[in-house]
């Protein structure tokens, strides 16, 4: 128990970076040892992280959900296959990635992000256009080809770097940036409109 009271202080916010992987790291240690309550923290600490990824991935509140629940329960058995080699986040980029895009090629298409997954704003024009901005914004991010939405959410969204997304992905630092650079000429298409 005193050792978990240890992990909560390095991984308390504002520390480095450096420090959080080595606390995922032993966690992961410890969880490939049978430790639940180890697996059960690393799920708190990226539970957020998953879901995001694969709400942006996704455009769809009920999917993400899907697709974060089938990850944290894949992480459970895929945990021996994490080899160290690279930050444990990265892998799990990967998986979430990899999960969401496997997602929405078993689905057939339907509308995402309808009007009615959100409330009717109330207030001043501006807050509403802004919403329909919004609405607009991810319906674009939503209609990239799988290879540029993923760049888009990693690079632009998640805040990876180019070489961190380029491991994720499997690909080269250039062919993610390329495939950035793509997106965001669509998505400026896209949203002239708006601009």
């Amino acid at each position: 128990m005193a050792d978990r009271g240890k992990l909560t202080r390095v991984s308390a916010p504002g520390r480095e970076p450096g420090l959080d992987d080595e606390a995922d790291r032993w966690l992961v240690g410890m969880a490939r040892a049978g430790d639940s309550g180890a697996y059960e923290e690393l799920v708190r600490r990226h539970r957020d992280r998953i879901y995001r990824i694969a709400l942006r991935m996704l455009g769809s509140p009920a999917d993400a959900d899907d697709v974060a629940q089938e990850v944290v329960i894949q992480l459970w058995t895929a945990m021996s296959g994490f080899a160290g080699t690279s930050a444990f986040t990265t892998w799990l980029y990967r998986i979430v990635v990899n999960r969401c895009l496997n997602h929405r090629r078993g689905q057939r298409p339907h509308a995402e992000l309808a009007d009615a997954d959100h409330p009717p704003v109330a207030g001043p024009e501006s807050r509403v256009l802004a919403g329909e901005e919004l609405q607009a914004g991810l319906r674009a991010i939503s209609g990239l080809p799988e290879d540029q939405r993923v760049s888009l959410v990693l690079v632009q969204l998640e805040g990876l770097s180019y070489r961190e997304a380029a491991v994720v992905t499997k690909t080269s630092e250039a062919t993610v940036r390329g495939r950035l650079a793509r997106a965001r000429a669509t998505l400026m298409s896209e949203m002239k409109d708006w601009t």
